[in-house]
């Protein structure tokens, strides 16, 4: 083990709790063990009811959800978790046998942070995991900045609050993260792969479409028409950019 191996096992996994919702024991079992294994708390449900039961109970840090669930599926677990606002930057893994591109759409959409298919690798779980922790735990890059506001835009850095017009918008912890980056880019063109890398990390395995979907959710929240956004513009043939000249408008 390296030593920069060694310090993120110790000042991660100590106390940091991850939820499996998963149906099928044999594969609850195989995650708990390699979750265990890395030095996590692991939890446990079999169902989508349970596993809401056990997230306003113990609060996990994180939440591996199967889609296929008896009663509650796993797609309408992520979204009451997604309205509620204690859970609303709650961290999604999730892990499904379906495989097509529509249905990790649906998830992303659905606000996961991440969508890994069966069969997996443990070790590429284990590393999305602690990806996703990473990510969630970054301090923000505008440290001593804690608000920014410009016309109808109002951000607050530290509570993770934003504001359209005075409405508070309901924003998961990705869409915030690339807002924010996006704000402090004002006016420059950013592409999928610098946006990933800074919004979802360089060691976390998704697409460039994961991009495009977040970029859509994120309008339909923030704009007026999300059909014909002012503020984040699509650059075609390269990515996006976000127009603060619009906000004045």
């Amino acid at each position: 083990m390296t030593l920069v191996e060694a310090f993120e096992r110790f000042s991660l996994m100590p106390g940091r709790k991850i939820l499996i919702v998963e149906d099928e024991p044999d594969i609850r079992k195989l995650v708990h063990y390699n979750l265990t294994q890395e030095r996590f708390k692991v939890l446990e449900a079999e169902d989508g009811e349970k596993a809401l039961k056990i997230v306003r109970q113990e609060k996990p840090d994180l939440v591996i959800l199967d889609l296929m669930l008896p009663s509650l599926s796993g797609l309408e677990v992520c979204r009451i978790l997604r309205e509620r606002p204690e859970t609303a930057r709650l961290p999604v893994l999730m892990l499904t046998a379906k495989a097509g591109e529509a249905d990790r759409v649906v998830g992303l959409e659905m606000g996961a942070d991440d969508y890994l298919t069966k069969p997996f690798s443990p070790r590429e779980l284990t590393a999305r995991v602690k990806a996703i922790l990473r990510r969630s735990e970054l301090p923000s890059p505008t440290e001593g900045i804690e608000l920014y506001e410009k016309g109808p835009l109002k951000i607050n850095f530290s509570t993770y609050e934003t504001f359209v017009s005075g409405k508070a918008v309901r924003l998961t912890l990705k869409e915030f993260e690339l807002l924010r980056f996006l704000v402090q880019n004002p006016n420059r063109v950013l592409s999928r792969d610098q946006l990933l890398d800074r919004v979802w990390g360089s060691e976390v395995f998704v697409d460039p479409r994961t991009v495009d979907v977040h970029i859509r959710r994120l309008r339909k929240a923030i704009e007026k028409n999300d059909r014909k956004p002012e503020w984040v513009l699509t650059v075609r043939g390269v990515g996006y950019k976000f127009d603060d000249r619009a906000l004045d408008k």
